[in-house]
């Protein structure tokens, strides 16, 4: 694979002003390497989650006046669509690099989902890197790091996602963009790469995998 890692000019491509720019640069500049990144870890995560993974690059089609303010692949089960099902993503916002595992909105099974992660909040609570993020909103870049709430603060976001409509999560990391750019490319895969092992359980969680 030759991906080379990312630059200052990718994260700059989220300051171009209007959408029609903004969109040529990121088909140009970013959505290459996400390809790469995509069909990297397909199999990584297949392997990991016991389930053939299917790499989903944002298009941002539906967009008419506003530009992306980030853009990211996502993999999933599915090969028509991700954002109904428990998929992992890795992505760009101007000021950082996020890797996540997301259940999202759209999710139709995420009162199950939630229910089953209340069940082990102890052991999720345990397990997950005290650097590590959560997320409740997908559309921001604000995140909550695990080391700053407690299990029942943990709990209560699990319960947020059984009983709210529009709760997500997403749980992983986040790498400023100037750490990024200072990572070859191996060292960015590898670091990737981790994140997604500390996070798969979440995955086998969500769809009750033994």
């Amino acid at each position: 694979m030759d991906f080379g890692g990312f630059t200052n000019e990718d994260f700059n491509v989220f300051l171009i002003d209007g959408l029609e720019a903004r969109m040529e640069a990121l088909k140009n500049t970013v959505r290459p390497k996400l390809e790469q990144l995509g069909e990297y870890f397909a199999p990584t995560l297949s392997t990991l989650t016991g389930d053939e993974m299917f790499v989903h690059v944002a298009k941002h089609a539906r967009r008419t006046i506003n530009p992306p303010k980030d853009t990211w692949v996502a993999f999933a089960s599915n090969p028509r669509g991700y954002k109904m099902l428990p998929h992992f993503q890795i992505g760009l916002w101007n000021t950082h690099l996020f890797v996540w595992f997301a259940v999202i909105y759209e999710a139709p099974q995420k009162e199950m989902i939630g229910e089953r992660y209340i069940k082990k909040a102890a052991k999720i609570y345990k397990e997950i890197p005290k650097e590590f993020s959560w997320s409740l909103d997908h559309t921001k870049p604000d995140t909550i790091k695990h080391q700053k709430i407690t299990k029942a603060d943990l709990s209560a976001q699990f319960e947020r996602l059984k009983t709210v409509k529009k709760a997500e999560l997403l749980c992983g990391y986040t790498i400023d963009r100037d750490q990024v750019i200072g990572l070859s490319a191996d060292g960015l895969l590898t670091q990737i790469e981790d994140v997604f092992n500390k996070v798969a359980p979440l995955y086998k969680i969500a769809l009750n995998i033994k």
